[in-house]
C-alpha cells in the first residue's frame, strides 16, 4: 500500500544543516494502524509529512498504491493527495468558518460541485457525530469536538489513508481514549489505513498493530504489537516500553489499595 524507500530530508538552520530524516525505508500494508513513535526531534513528523509530500524528500521515493508520488506533476500530485487525509495535533481549523465550512474546505479546493459538497459534508459530520454542530464556529467547541471536525475534514475526500500527526497530544486522557476508539472504528468499518505519529506509548498500545521506533532521524526498531512475546532490542524502545510497564505496575498497585 505505502512503500517508502531511502527517504532523507535536511533543513538549513542558523546553526547549519540539520538532517531530520536519514535514509529511512518503511512498508505499510493496507488496513494497518501503523505507529511511528519517538521523542521530540526524532524525525517522525517530518517522515509523516513526506508521505503526502507536504515535505518533499531530498532523496528517495514514496510509493502509494504502486504510484511514485515524487515523480508526479503538481496537478497529478494534488489529485493523488485526495486519497491521503491528514489529521493535525492542533486541529488547524479555520476560525472564521463554521464546522460545515471547515469540512467543506478540501472539497472546494478539489473543485467538487456545491450540491455534492453539501451532501458529503453532511455525511462526514454524521460519521463523527457532530451533525448538530454544523453551523457552530470552532471557538464554541471542546478539544475533542475540534479534533472530530478535523477527522471529518480529513474524511471529506474519501481517502484510503489517514496520516495522523500527534492527534491526541493536545487532548485530555478521557478525550484521547474517545478519539483513539473512533480512529480504530474508522479503520475497521471503512478499511482505512492509518499511520499515526506519537510520543505516547498509550496511543501505540491502544490501537496500533505495528510500530516503528525513531531516534535521530533513523528507524531503530520495528515491532509487531500483536506479538506478545516480543522483547524491545534498541535502548529507546526498551526505555519506552519499560516505562509503560512500570507505570502499569504502579497503577495496578494503586488500584489494589
Amino acid at each position: 500500500m505505502i512503500s517508502l524507500k531511502n527517504l532523507s530530508k535536511t533543513y538549513a538552520t542558523k546553526d547549519g544543516e540539520l538532517q531530520a530524516v536519514k535514509s529511512v525505508s518503511l512498508e505499510v500494508a493496507k488496513g494497518d494502524i501503523y505507529g511511528i513513535i519517538g521523542f521530540s526531534g526524532a524525525g517522525k513528523s517530518t517522515l509523516l509529512r513526506m508521505i503526502n509530500l507536504l515535505e518533499r524528500p531530498d532523496t528517495g521515493s514514496v510509493h502509494v498504491d504502486g504510484v511514485d508520488l515524487t515523480s508526479l506533476s503538481k496537478k497529478e500530485l494534488l489529485k493523488r493527495r485526495l486519497s491521503l487525509g491528514m489529521i493535525f495535533q492542533h486541529f488547524n481549523l479555520l476560525s472564521n468558518r463554521t464546522v460545515s465550512q471547515n469540512v467543506s474546505f478540501p472539497l472546494e479546493i478539489a473543485g467538487v460541485p456545491k450540491a455534492k459538497r453539501k451532501k458529503r459534508v453532511a455525511e462526514c459530520l454524521e460519521i463523527v457525530g457532530l451533525s448538530d454542530k454544523a453551523n457552530a464556529y470552532p471557538v464554541k467547541l471542546s478539544g475533542g469536538q475540534k479534533q472530530r471536525v478535523g477527522i471529518a475534514r480529513a474524511l471529506a475526500t474519501q481517502p484510503n489513508v489517514l496520516l495522523c500527526d500527534e492527534p491526541t497530544s493536545a487532548l485530555d486522557p478521557q478525550t484521547t481514549e474517545s478519539i483513539l476508539a473512533f480512529l480504530k472504528e474508522l479503520n475497521e468499518k471503512f478499511g482505512i489505513t492509518i499511520i499515526i505519529v506519537t510520543h505516547e506509548m498509550e496511543v501505540i498500545k491502544t490501537i496500533c498493530n505495528k510500530v516503528s521506533v525513531m531516534e535521530n532521524g533513523h528507524i531503530v526498531e520495528r515491532i509487531n504489537m500483536r506479538d506478545s512475546t516480543f522483547v524491545p532490542q534498541s535502548k529507546i524502545a526498551q526505555f519506552l516500553f519499560r516505562n509503560e510497564i512500570e507505570f502499569q505496575g504502579k497503577e495496578e498497585i494503586a488500584n489494589a489499595r
